[in-house]
């Protein structure tokens, strides 16, 4: 099936966009060329620094100082707070296996904090969430800053991660970068089940040790809650963006097909370094297009108002301007094509089972809802995202197949026939001040408030 043109809202937006960030922009990339024309990697190393940098290389320590290959950089959030990152614990040994496979060799870059807000939250330690983002971007720079990396893996999950991690990541955009993701934890108790239990929990109805053990019926392994929320919309914009693997965001850890994801993401990333006939750097794959495929799919899928915050401060990165105007026109034309908890019943193991992340994609696509000509890591461009993965029958070998039409109606829908004909957030404007809200989250019918008011005049 053919892919109608661009909408003329989103060409638009997009264009604005191009020429608000002109002088910006043309200042990064100059940048990155500048950085990449130094050739800041090791070959421009001392003897002393070189051997400061692989003394605990170990059996990579004499390809390394060969320089034969591309040494990877990781940069992990992991710690095991957080149940999204647990898995995290493994993956730096497992990637320098998979990475040895393709000629090359890696090393843990550095690490980043990484804070739970589900932990965090109504205690003192949240007033530090959103500071965290920015400490992240700059642990990312700190790792990054050893000249020793021809790619970037990172490694990270939740919500203000991600997006620090990108961030950081950006001030070395000359170099190639991929997300690694490890996956949603399997599904609990039912969302309605533990709001039953809450609301008992409120009337004085059940004790303590009942609320806990309904939250750890809902909370309760290794891998990202469930529930679509700012962690889980990060994971759809690393799609939207062609920063993973195609399909990697929803496979649980557990899985045989989340280990060769991982395995494929370490491959890709040594195959797109400079020295290859196929350089793909971040500063490129990050442009004007991404950041309004990353704003296209957040209004889609009705995903966390969180990133009205942080896509600005993502694409600013890039030097890119975007802002509340663009999102907010974006979702007009838009339409809401998924619903997942809290925006619906079921969670994002549920969205991945029904068609996931490709299924949207490839409805957006066809609707000229999105940008198909962007740059993405993986070989085949945007459209290679409409497309699923899975393993063939020895579970060594990743192979794709189109995701077919929705399989479940109440979670995901084609955007010839979303659930609302504009996407799922809405800019608020007034003397007082300006907000983004979610409207996919609240019935319209709710939308508007009439009630009395009292001003001041102070």
């Amino acid at each position: 099936m053919m892919n109608k043109p661009l909408n003329d809202t989103i060409h638009r937006v997009t264009q604005r966009v191009i020429a608000n960030s002109r002088d910006s922009r043309a200042a990064y990339l100059d940048l990155m060329d500048r950085e990449s024309e130094r050739q800041v990697d090791r070959t421009s190393l001392s003897c002393s620094n070189l051997a400061h940098a692989f003394a605990g290389a170990e059996e990579d320590q004499a390809s390394i100082m060969a320089a034969k290959g591309p040494n990877l950089g990781i940069v992990t959030a992991y710690n095991d707070m957080l149940s999204a990152h647990q898995p995290y614990h493994r993956y730096p040994e497992r990637m320098k296996i998979w990475a040895r496979e393709v000629g090359a060799t890696a090393q843990v870059a550095g690490g980043t904090p990484a804070m739970c807000d589900g932990v965090t939250q109504g205690e003192a330690g949240m007033e530090l969430s959103l500071f965290s983002r920015d400490t992240i971007a700059l642990s990312t720079t700190v790792a990054l800053s050893h000249a020793m990396y021809d790619g970037v893996a990172l490694l990270g999950i939740c919500d203000k991660i991600v997006p620090g991690l990108l961030m950081g990541a950006l001030r070395f955009g000359h170099m190639p970068a991929i997300f690694v993701p490890s996956g949603p934890m399997g599904t609990g108790i039912s969302n309605k089940e533990k709001q039953r239990v809450r609301q008992l929990y409120a009337e004085g109805k059940a004790t303590r040790e009942e609320l806990l053990a309904s939250e750890m019926g809902s909370y309760h392994s290794p891998g990202t809650c469930t529930f679509y929320g700012t962690a889980n919309s990060n994971q759809m914009m690393m799609e939207m963006m062609g920063l993973h693997v195609p399909g990697a965001a929803f496979v649980q850890p557990g899985a045989k097909l989340r280990q060769q994801l991982s395995r494929a993401a370490t491959h890709r990333l040594a195959a797109i370094g400079q020295a290859s006939d196929d350089f793909r750097p971040l500063s490129r794959v990050v442009d004007e297009k991404a950041i309004v495929n990353a704003a296209i799919g957040l209004l889609a899928t009705g995903g966390s108002t969180n990133h009205a915050i942080h896509i600005p401060a993502m694409a600013r990165a890039a030097g890119i301007r975007f802002d509340w105007t663009d999102l907010s026109e974006l979702s007009s034309a838009v339409p809401l094509v998924a619903r997942v908890y809290p925006n619906g019943a079921g969670d994002v193991n549920h969205f991945h089972e029904a068609g996931g992340m490709g299924f949207v994609v490839g409805t957006l696509l066809e609707e000229g809802l999105a940008h198909a000509d962007i740059l993405t890591v993986w070989d085949g461009g945007f459209e290679s995202y409409s497309r699923e993965p899975g393993v063939d029958g020895d579970g060594d070998t990743l192979v794709w197949r189109d995701p077919g039409p929705s399989g479940d109606n109440d979670m995901l829908r084609p955007a010839s026939a979303p659930f609302q004909a504009d996407g799922g957030m809405r800019l608020v404007e007034g003397t007082l001040g300006r907000a983004c809200f979610k409207s996919s989250a609240v019935e319209r019918e709710r939308w508007t408030i009439e009630a009395p008011c009292r001003v001041f005049d102070t």
